[in-house]
């Protein structure tokens, strides 16, 4: 059984719940999203595990999931990269925003979700209990994919893409 920390909108915290119980009753709680990015600015892209209590097969950004008491974003953002993509690399906290989504399963994603982003140029060394493939691919034909078979994308992924792409596109006319 794991946690999430219960948040209201201002990210305070006001109680823990077990993670299936608060995907069940849609309450906010705090997560995380990683964005690994290459030298090319292509993203890395995880295949969620088919076995996954939600979303499973779907692709989404290089990981994600929700810290744990004590563990500040950044911390749990590099947690969960070692323990699904099989590296570490260092996380800059980009910015966070809420949103909420029905799932399959009868759940629902109601979060206030941290963006981190790294970078790393490497194959990642998937853990096949949460990843079942991977890949890097190029903003403009991950967009253009996003477009023509969003059933392929978890609904995290397709509601925060475009404000991760503009961060992107600030820092590299920086």
């Amino acid at each position: 059984m794991e946690n999430v920390i219960l948040v209201n909108e201002l990210d305070e915290p006001i109680g823990e719940m077990e993670k299936m119980e608060a995907h069940e009753k849609g309450l906010l709680h705090r997560a995380f999203s990683v964005f690994i990015f290459n030298d090319q600015n292509e993203l890395l892209l995880q295949k969620r595990a088919s076995i996954k209590y939600h979303s499973g097969g779907l692709w989404s950004n290089s990981c994600c999931s929700h810290p744990r008491t004590g563990e500040t974003n950044v911390e749990a953002g590099m947690r969960r990269l070692t323990e699904e993509m099989g590296f570490i690399v260092p996380l800059d906290a980009v910015f966070s925003f809420i949103y909420k989504a029905e799932l399959d399963n009868s759940l629902t994603e109601h979060e206030l979700d941290h963006v981190l982003i790294g970078r790393f140029n490497d194959a990642p060394a998937i853990n096949l209990d949460e990843v079942e493939d991977w890949k890097y691919i190029d903003l403009d034909s991950l967009e253009t994919d996003m477009a023509n078979h969003p059933e392929n994308y978890t609904e995290w992924f397709k509601i925060v893409f475009d404000r991760v792409r503009n961060v992107l596109n600030q820092s590299i006319s920086n």
